[in-house]
């Protein structure tokens, strides 16, 4: 009895001892990784899944960085996956023309013709946008697989990727050491810290191509969504969607979001002559109120809200410019012989999501006067950005 009783003693100290610290880890949130698949030429790739103190789950595959799954509670408590995406691999590398919720490099967005000159120097990158060369390329950062690794967080858990992009890779001068971090905050934060160093002068813009439906992956449009963005001007495009290069103001027009009002009629052609020769919607670029072009600083770039359900998502970021784009590409509406399915099982039409892409503008490369996008050998390419969920 004496020894029953010393070792049930010694198992309640041992598991008072034990609490605080579980409580802690608890508190700080867990990372978990699973197999994910194997691409065509034999790459092994992992799944790994953030999860906060208060439950909100982000799900991240190392192929393209992407974000697959975010799941966040609306106003009654009920949690749902708000980014649209694929179920598996093989639909990630041979389906994923709309860069569902991918890593975007070397440069986000387009360049005109696909050419740029540097230090006297032009170069010619891979085209495969029309006329022009987008996203990084025929093979841009969004189907690399990238290595990943746990990272320390003051606040949350934390997803280190990490990826070598070769000298000339799709074009681009330098090789370009990168590394992304994905840090779920227990204030219900996603953010996106991106850094990269160079030993050649080279062009840099990264940013993610997370589609957003604070109703729900699956649920349909989100002509109801209610979009406000911190941008007095925007860029308007020529027939092949690049940048004039004019900072026109946004008063007066429709692209004008300083004051908080429903998406809906930008997310299809209702003004065509103001889009642009293909946009068919909203696929534009604004130009972020700061102090000066070149200013750094963490700013609320834009808030997109769901009055239904209640669910709020703040943008924050160094970035100068937002691309907002509302799934112009997703079928118009009509079903096609390969229509892009959800992990809902329904079909991605025109306007089921909003990627609201942060970024330097596009073509600057080729726009002198607009902030650069040069790194060089000695300088480290850094930007943040915040994706912050709450409820209404």
């Amino acid at each position: 009895m004496k020894r029953l009783f010393l070792f049930v003693l010694s198992l309640t100290l041992a598991l008072a001892l034990l609490a605080p610290l579980q409580g802690k880890a608890l508190a700080q949130g867990s990372i978990t990784k699973a197999p994910y698949g194997t691409t065509a030429d034999g790459v092994a790739v992992d799944e790994y899944t953030l999860t906060n103190a208060n439950g909100v789950e982000v799900k991240i595959i190392t192929y393209g960085g992407i974000i697959t799954s975010v799941k966040v509670p609306d106003r009654y408590g009920n949690m749902a996956n708000v980014t649209l995406g694929f179920t598996n691999l093989q639909d990630y590398e041979t389906r994923n023309t709309n860069y569902f919720g991918a890593l975007i490099g070397r440069y986000g967005n387009r360049i005109a013709a696909g050419k740029f000159t540097l230090d006297g120097v032009e170069y010619t990158l891979a085209v495969n946008n029309g006329p022009n060369h987008l996203h990084g390329g025929i093979k841009g950062f969004d189907k690399q697989v990238w290595s990943a690794q746990e990272v320390e967080a003051e606040d949350g858990v934390a997803l280190q990727l990490s990826y070598l992009s070769a000298d000339m890779e799709e074009g681009y001068p330098g090789n370009l050491d990168v590394k992304v971090v994905y840090t779920l905050t227990n204030k219900n934060e996603l953010r996106i810290d991106y850094t990269a160093t160079t030993d050649k002068p080279t062009i840099v813009n990264l940013t993610n191509h997370a589609y957003w439906n604070l109703k729900g992956e699956g649920t349909g449009s989100i002509d109801g969504h209610i979009l406000w963005i911190n941008a007095d001007r925007y860029t308007p495009t020529d027939e092949h969607l690049i940048p004039t290069g004019e900072l026109a103001p946004v008063e007066g027009t429709p692209f004008d979001f300083r004051t908080p009002k429903v998406i809906g009629p930008m997310t299809r052609s209702t003004y065509p002559q103001l889009m642009g020769g293909d946009a068919r919607g909203l696929d534009h670029n604004f130009v972020l109120n700061r102090p000066s072009l070149d200013d750094k600083s963490l700013i609320m770039a834009a808030v997109l809200y769901e009055p239904t359900l209640g669910r709020t998502l703040e943008i924050w970021t160094t970035e100068p410019g937002l691309q907002v784009y509302c799934g112009n590409y997703f079928g118009q509406w009509s079903d096609e012989a390969q229509p892009w399915i959800g992990p809902s099982g329904t079909f991605y039409r025109q306007g089921d999501g909003c990627a609201l892409e942060t970024q330097h503008f596009p073509d600057s490369p080729n726009k002198p006067d607009w902030p650069s996008t040069v790194l060089r050998p000695g300088e480290t390419y850094q930007t943040t950005t915040i994706f912050k969920f709450d409820v209404d």
